[in-house]
């Protein structure tokens, strides 16, 4: 009999047939090809999720990313200080670059934050996908500083697209930028707050892959 805590695949294909969410769907959760999830499960390809669709996927499905072949949970949970629910958001230990780009690749939770749940619901966050990662460069200063700290909503992405700032991948590197819907079907714009910095003011849809919307940024008072 098939353990499927030992073949991330196999527990991914059992949970997806138990919610009744198709391979495209959540291919589309993660940002990717419809194909990327089917090809995963069936073909091998990739050999491993990357860490970032690991964590998206565990936290969209509500289960442990162990569970997805990962080290540990990275899904918010709750937290009970002084008596009264919260809800603690992994800090994950990689940087979003607002300059040229940065690695994706073997990021780890480095800690947690707790963040009242009535609070999140007013910024419209989904608890259940939350991150915080720190953003590194100044192209989006000063609306953004290096430095600073965004928790970022995993369950807002581009199935929900409007204007705003987002965390995103462009040929493999995690950038945070400002994201315009630009005129044409499937079109965006990806923009640097900082003029020394350049934009993309007329890109397909997709060419880019969003991870999620910066919905709060928090900093250190020098």
């Amino acid at each position: 009999m098939t353990d499927f805590a030992d073949d991330p695949r196999a527990t991914l294909d059992r949970l997806l047939q138990d919610k009744g969410i198709d391979y495209a769907r959540l291919s589309a959760v993660i940002g990717r090809n419809a194909a990327y999830i089917q090809q995963y499960i069936k073909r091998g390809t990739p050999r491993r999720l990357a860490e970032q669709d690991r964590a998206r996927i565990a936290a969209y499905l509500g289960v442990a990313e162990a569970l997805l072949g990962g080290p540990e949970q990275r899904v918010a949970t709750p937290a009970r200080p002084r008596g009264r629910d919260m809800i603690l958001v992994p800090k994950l230990a990689v940087g979003a670059s607002a300059g040229a780009g940065a690695s994706i690749d073997g990021e780890a939770v480095e800690g947690a934050v707790a963040f009242d749940p009535k609070w999140l619901r007013d910024l419209g966050a989904d608890p259940r996908a939350l991150s915080i990662i720190r953003v590194e460069g100044d192209s989006m200063a000063p609306t953004l500083n290096d430095g600073d700290d965004i928790l970022v909503d995993g369950g807002d992405a581009a199935g929900r697209l409007r204007d705003g700032i987002y965390v995103l991948r462009m040929d493999d590197a995690l950038m945070v930028k400002r994201v315009a819907r630009a005129p044409g079907a499937g079109r965006i714009s990806v923009i640097s707050d900082n003029p020394q910095y350049p934009s993309y003011p007329d890109l397909p849809m997709g060419s880019v892959q969003l991870v999620g919307r910066v919905v709060w940024t928090g900093r250190r008072v020098r």
